[in-house]
């Protein structure tokens, strides 16, 4: 099964110059803790704006690249949806992290959504579609403490589809 999980500004904003714009550590955390032990699928891009090869995922990044290679076990370079077929068709929840790109390519195949909400415009580069509230039901909403560390309002929304 794959779900999507993304932090996203009021104005569908998640990022500009292949960067996050925002600091919020509580949604870093949140990310880590559904994440973690599952599979995570994302763009070249994406995962080179990580900076390293997350712990306790396997990564799979979508790539046009037919030479893209990257050495390591839990990382598999994929060039088209026939190569994730499997973890679509699954019980088990994978993770859709991003780009932009690849959110419009799997959204067709996502059952839920984990969206951080945060309630302030950015200027970015980089778009999540807009959610269709005819295909999707909101399940959670839990307010994010606004802190020093955290000094945005948002809130972490579950979204299934119907």
């Amino acid at each position: 099964m794959l779900s999507i999980i993304v932090a996203k500004a009021k104005n569908n904003i998640i990022g500009k110059d292949n960067k996050i714009i925002w600091d919020l550590p509580e949604d870093l955390k949140h990310f880590k803790e559904l994440t973690e032990g599952h599979t995570i699928i994302m763009g070249r891009k994406t995962f080179e704006s990580l900076g390293k090869i997350l712990p306790n995922r396997r990564h799979i990044i979508f790539s046009q690249n037919l030479n893209l290679k990257i050495n390591n076990e839990n990382v598999q370079v994929v060039h088209s949806l026939l190569e994730i077929q499997e973890l679509i068709e699954s019980n088990e929840e994978a993770f859709v992290i991003g780009g932009s790109m690849i959110y419009n390519l799997l959204m067709p195949y996502v059952k839920k959504m984990y969206v951080t909400e945060i309630d302030e415009e950015f200027k970015g580069d980089r778009f999540f579609p807009k959610i269709n509230m005819d295909t999707w039901r909101e399940v959670e909403r839990i307010k994010g403490i606004k802190n020093q560390e955290n000094n945005l309002n948002y809130e972490f929304v579950t979204y299934e589809r119907i």
